[in-house]
């Protein structure tokens, strides 16, 4: 984790929660939700990416992961998934969490207008455990200057109407999950006055339960409009952040 402030890491209270820092010391397997990237040949061309895939064949590659890590990858919207291993570490946008080919997306039936995904790494010489790991403890006093290192991701809505548009869908940055509101609405107050030029009004506190309080950013109709806000987040010093839709 490379910040020059004090770290302080912000436990989440989720029923299911999963730490998304990557560490050679970890023992928690990396696990993201968010927007792929898919492989176009120009993108390689004009230099946007440094690596080229074969949209023939299933290839990823991510940004975070070593070479050869494997990966299971699902389509949360149809509960497809693959298992492959990683075939290059490289460089992209970092408000995609994964890079595939033309290939990969058709065999996990991924929308191309919106393509949410979900990526696991599965430990080597582990079995893959589907339910992620839990963690209890509760979060710790906030630092004046100490950034987030991590959040997860929460459904925004249960809403099963399986008819609504693609303009209809409602994108969201998730900030984090907390015990009290009193965090939340501190974390809040710290991103509107630090973060330049930050829409206040994107940054909602949703009380789900006495224990459970979300901080959202959105809602965002595009992944276009919700890139500039992303990066401002990573840059204050969020080191992974999750993205989730209101399907």
């Amino acid at each position: 984790m490379k910040y020059k402030a004090i770290f302080i890491s912000i436990c989440l209270v989720l029923t299911s929660c999963t730490l998304n820092t990557v560490s050679s010391k970890k023992t928690i397997p990396y696990s993201s939700k968010g927007f792929a990237y898919i492989y176009q040949e120009n993108d390689f061309k004009n230099k946007i990416l440094k690596i080229k895939l074969d949209n023939s064949k299933l290839q990823i590659s991510h940004n975070k992961l070593s070479s050869n890590v494997m990966m299971k990858i699902i389509n949360p919207k149809t509960n497809d998934s693959i298992l492959i291993k990683n075939y290059k570490k490289t460089d992209f946008p970092d408000y995609y969490k994964v890079l595939i080919t033309k290939k990969v997306a058709e065999k996990l039936k991924i929308d191309p207008k919106l393509p949410l995904v979900e990526v696991i790494e599965i430990k080597k010489n582990k079995s893959f455990v589907a339910k992620k790991a839990k963690i209890y403890n509760e979060e710790k006093k906030i630092s004046s200057n100490a950034p987030v290192t991590s959040v997860q991701i929460s459904n925004i809505s249960k809403n099963n109407n399986n008819k609504k548009k693609i303009s209809d869908v409602r994108i969201y940055i998730m900030i984090g999950t907390f015990y009290s509101e009193e965090t939340a609405v501190f974390l809040r107050k710290r991103i509107i006055k630090q973060v330049p030029k930050y829409n206040n009004k994107k940054l909602k506190i949703i009380k789900k339960s006495n224990k459970k309080i979300d901080l959202i950013s959105g809602p965002y109709s595009s992944i276009d409009l919700m890139k500039n806000d992303y990066a401002k987040l990573k840059k204050f010093g969020f080191e992974e952040l999750d993205i989730t839709i209101n399907e």
